[in-house]
């Protein structure tokens, strides 16, 4: 098999159409774009599993009367109360938090805005117990033994916010992966409109070539690396839009979440990482579609 024939072939294959080579080219990217936004998603997820999930706590506040009156919380009911979450089966620690401590930390918290910080007031922030579990899925057993009692103002559940956040982001991803495999089937259907354009419009030379000797995988194999360099094509071109998203709209809209460790930053590392997966099916998907277009459509 003469090497520089087929890749003649190829070259003047993919120059002839060069419009739907053109489009099959961005229908891949911007499918590979969506998985590889999905499967960026699906990364960041977990890792606020497991950062988030690690620092759960259950805030249990405590009435005004125990805010302004207890500051150390050495009196009834705040004092009771601690004994009993320290005693309960799961609790991890229990940290008690006067409405100073509490305030200080809030200034903390939002450090970075000045003007809120300015706004509140110390009355405003409640005496509580920061309760980590063992467990922290099991955030509701305190929230049903304490919700009620006397000197508990409110039991914050902190996981309740968590599931809404990872909802709302799993939601992102599912909704990335769904319309990634929705661009996939339409560059699936280009990869085989393409084949089958570009196979008859030389179908004279084709058949020339099978009447003097030349075998049908050998009459094929320029069809099928048309379709394996369109889908590399793409796929680098997705690969270039994730750094260009990363470095002009990620780390500009959330570059202080990230800074401030509430969301996981998408570095450079993972989407070289990510890149080979896009590739090997990028080269997949079109050497598959290219080959079962070629058996079941064309005949060469």
């Amino acid at each position: 098999m003469r090497t520089s024939f087929v890749f003649s072939e190829v070259v003047t294959g993919l120059r002839r159409n060069v419009t739907m080579t053109i489009a099959m080219i961005l229908t891949t990217a911007i499918s590979l774009l969506l998985l590889g936004v999905g499967l960026l998603v699906v990364n960041m997820v977990d890792k606020m599993q497991d950062d988030y999930l690690g620092q759960l706590e259950v805030a249990v506040m405590l009435t005004n009367d125990i805010s302004v009156n207890d500051k150390d919380c050495t009196q009834q009911p705040c004092s009771g109360l601690r004994s009993q979450l320290e005693t309960t089966s799961g609790v991890e620690t229990v940290v008690y938090e006067n409405r100073d401590k509490g305030f200080e930390r809030f200034k903390k918290v939002f450090e970075s805005q000045p003007e809120l910080a300015k706004l509140a007031r110390p009355e405003a922030i409640p005496a509580m117990f920061r309760v980590k579990l063992e467990d922290a899925q099991r955030s509701d057993v305190i929230v049903q033994a304490f919700t009620g009692k006397a000197g508990v103002k409110k039991v914050d559940d902190q996981r309740e916010d968590l599931d809404r956040l990872f909802g709302f982001l799993n939601g992102l991803r599912d909704g990335a992966l769904v319309l990634a495999a929705l661009q996939a089937f339409a560059a699936l259907m280009l990869i085989s409109n393409t084949i089958q354009v570009s196979a008859f419009t030389r179908r004279t030379e084709v058949g020339i070539m099978r009447l003097v000797g030349a075998t049908r995988w050998y009459t094929q194999l320029p069809f099928l690396i048309e379709a394996v360099v369109a889908g590399v094509i793409g796929s680098v071109v997705s690969i270039g839009l994730l750094v260009v998203a990363k470095l002009f709209l990620l780390d500009r809209v959330l570059g202080e979440l990230f800074a401030a460790n509430i969301i996981p930053e998408v570095s450079m590392v993972e989407i070289l990482f990510l890149s080979p997966i896009l590739v090997g099916v990028a080269i997949a998907i079109s050497a598959l579609t290219g080959y079962v277009t070629l058996r079941l459509y064309v005949r060469l």
